[in-house]
């Protein structure tokens, strides 16, 4: 195991050259700007299928490679190899945005779905070399230090981006329009420079053997996690309170302006859980060594249940705030010690392939929930009320995990 602090900090710094690419494009501007300078010829209704129908075919390609190239990854040492290739696909269509003309609204979704690929892709990769940069006893702070990191620089780059919108004149832009284009650029750009150290300094372990063809390996490894309990058990837990979890980010703002609030101040809230999100990410890993990696994830599923509660009865943005500050304590927690809960589970000769099946249920994540919510929200009269049908997938997930085997830590086990 090659694990030093030079490598970890450069394995962290990935996420935040790739967070930025989460915040300005996928979560801020993209789908915005798509409608009202790309699309702003489509019927609102075809704009909408458009950039789901996009934003579906770039998942559908991630959930389908993402285990196969896992597993020639592990047999053929090809994780940074693979990494590049995505960070390169993502970073170069994400920036050529720049240059897509108004009304080139399928040029620009198609970089658009391409640079979704290379992120998604690219995480999977990222995500299976924390077995080259950490022992077990320090994935928790290294997988909880990459989440940090992720929302500082994110939130850095989207605030900076989200200023140049409102203040084009201030950086000699002409409009908000070309802000934005001059946003997909700078991304490009930052996710692309800021992976460079993981590139130099993250090296991985020699590969002991060349198995079988990637398919027949595939539907091995498939197999494998069937039979391994606490993988599957986990597994099924992760799907259930990630799902809530992702939910409840991408509809938190339509919640928002459903109640009637500011746009300013959604995304005011959206940037406060990303600052707040950088000591807490750091925090949960100290936390998670001092009681349990288990113990602070029941914690985080705590408190997203007293939100999805709070929900509810939200009346003013003051309180919607306080629901924002909540959610920014443990969001990033919640997230790194899953990955680094996961990662003591697994075979660590397998880490891509089985990275790679954790991955393609964070594709399907954010798909049960929409249709649980948006369901009872056909039923009922009440736009407050479909938030609470969330509440069973914390409460479940929470109770599969109690299901599962801690493993010992290193400094736990017997000499």
């Amino acid at each position: 195991m090659h694990s030093d602090r030079r490598a970890r900090w450069s394995w962290a710094f990935y996420d935040w050259a790739n967070s930025s690419f989460a915040t300005t494009v996928m979560a801020g501007f993209f789908p915005l700007f798509f409608s009202a300078y790309w699309a702003q010829d489509l019927a609102p209704g075809e704009r909408t299928f458009w950039l789901g129908l996009a934003s579906s075919l770039a998942s559908v390609v991630v959930m389908i490679l993402a285990p196969l190239l896992g597993g020639l990854a592990d047999r053929k040492g090809y994780k940074k190899r693979f990494l590049l290739l995505a960070t390169v696909l993502g970073a170069a269509s994400t920036a050529a945005l720049f240059w897509v003309a108004k009304g080139h609204w399928p040029l620009a979704l198609t970089l658009f779905a391409l640079g979704s690929i290379g992120f998604f892709a690219g995480t999977s990769f990222y995500d299976s070399l924390i077995v080259a940069v950490a022992r077990p006893e320090e994935m928790d702070r290294t997988s909880a230090l990459g989440y940090g990191l992720g929302y500082l620089g994110g939130g850095l780059l989207f605030a900076l981006n989200v200023f140049m919108f409102q203040k084009p004149q201030a950086f000699g832009l002409a409009d908000g329009a070309q802000a934005v284009l001059w946003s997909f650029l700078m991304v490009g750009v930052w996710w692309m420079l800021f992976s460079l150290p993981l590139f130099r300094h993250v090296h991985e372990a020699p590969v002991a053997s060349d198995a079988a063809s990637d398919w027949h390996e595939l539907v091995r490894t498939f197999r494998q996690v069937l039979t391994m309990k606490p993988v599957l058990l986990f597994l099924a837990a992760y799907w259930l309170y990630i799902d809530a979890v992702d939910t409840i980010i991408r509809m938190a703002v339509d919640y928002g302006t459903k109640l009637g609030f500011e746009p300013g101040a959604l995304i005011k809230a959206l940037l406060m859980v990303q600052f707040i999100g950088f000591p807490a990410a750091v925090a949960y890993g100290w936390l998670a060594d001092r009681f349990g990696t288990k113990r602070m994830i029941y914690v985080a599923l705590v408190v997203y249940a007293g939100v999805t509660l709070g929900s509810y009865w939200l009346q003013s943005e003051r309180d919607f705030y306080l629901l924002a500050a909540a959610i920014g304590c443990v969001q990033g927690g919640i997230q790194s010690l899953s990955r680094s809960y996961y990662a003591r589970l697994i075979p660590a000769g397998q880490s891509g392939q089985f990275f790679g099946f954790y991955n393609m249920l964070g594709k399907f994540a954010a798909v049960l929930g929409p249709v649980v919510v948006g369901q009872t929200a056909l039923l009922v009269d009440n736009q407050r009320l479909p938030i609470l049908t969330l509440l069973p997938f914390f409460l479940i997930g929470g109770w599969l995990l109690a299901r599962v085997r801690e493993p010992a830590r290193a400094s736990e086990a017997q000499p």
